[in-house]
């Protein structure tokens, strides 16, 4: 993948907009055991995840996005997706979870799935939920 961090802040950009949100966000790209351990630490749940969302309740300060690069590259190679587009998916699937957006429950997941969408549009990438895709693992860490 070509220049994940220039790909990440436009993707953070574009879900912040979709959702009328204003702040900063800080996107980590880990390798699976970092998020493991953020996410045994964080959620009880002794494996990596494909990305975690951490609000950070601050004035200006949305909070941080983490994903693991390794899930993201097999979730994308399983899926016959370019891991370029899963990887600006789940950065705006993070970001999202910060401007208030969750999937709890089915009629917030179909709202957060069609915000998913518009972004990615915006971004000129694949609509990642046409074709049956599978609901994303990660959440938001509260």
């Amino acid at each position: 993948m070509k220049r994940p961090e220039l790909l990440a802040r436009r993707a953070a950009a574009a879900a912040l907009r979709e959702a009328g949100a204003r702040g900063a966000v800080t996107v980590m790209l880990a390798d699976d055991a970092a998020v493991k351990r953020l996410n045994g630490r964080h959620r009880a749940k002794a494996k990596p995840t494909n990305v975690l969302s951490f609000p950070a309740g601050a004035p200006g300060y949305l909070g941080d996005v983490a994903l693991a690069l390794g899930v993201v590259r097999r979730e994308a190679r399983q899926a016959g997706r370019k891991p370029a587009d899963h990887f600006a998916h789940l950065v705006a699937h993070g970001a999202l979870h910060l401007a208030g957006h969750d999937h709890l429950d089915a009629g917030e997941a179909r709202r957060m799935e069609r915000a998913e969408a518009r972004v990615m549009r915006r971004l000129g990438r694949p609509n990642p939920w046409k074709d049956g895709a599978a609901p994303l693992r990660g959440r938001a860490v509260a």
